[in-house]
């Protein structure tokens, strides 16, 4: 009897222990297997969030830096167009430049010209009085002379 009754005894003990493990130590560990399951879950399905993140966030940097490049072209092509247009407006300011210097130049050596001309004239119109003079000295009338003189003037 001494094995039949330690044998019960540990039955009994056994069942004790499984009523006492199910009633008090296995919901704790279920609930933390549970949770663990749970974060490891949440943490997967962030990871999944992350990744997808990642790759929306690679497209619109792609989209971004494409963008930029355009709007860069488009800067870059606008600037020479601008330069292009300055060269264009300085060359043509040069040339009026160019041609209000030649103008005044030409209207100055016009002057000159006449100046000259008229030097020349007084010149001439002395240098006939002049010889006029020695030819007709006797008979000097400078009334008549004056007037000779004059249209000798105005036909040179």
């Amino acid at each position: 009897m001494e094995f039949n009754a330690t044998l019960l005894g540990q039955a009994i003990t056994f069942a004790i222990l499984v009523w006492f493990t199910m009633k008090f130590v296995w919901p704790p560990l279920t609930n933390m297997m549970d949770e663990r399951a749970k974060r490891i879950a949440d943490g997967l399905a962030a990871a999944e969030r992350g990744k997808q993140d990642l790759e929306a966030a690679e497209k619109r940097v792609a989209d971004e830096l494409r963008t930029a490049k355009q709007q860069a072209t488009e800067i870059m092509l606008a600037a020479e167009k601008r330069a292009s247009q300055i060269v264009e407006e300085a060359k043509e300011a040069a040339r009026t430049e160019g041609a209000k210097l030649l103008a005044d130049a030409k209207g100055q050596i016009d002057q000159e010209v006449l100046r000259a001309k008229e030097a020349l004239r007084e010149q001439v119109a002395e240098l006939a009085v002049v010889g006029a003079e020695k030819i007709l000295r006797r008979e000097i009338d400078a009334a008549k002379h004056a007037d000779l003189l004059a249209s000798i003037k105005a036909e040179l």
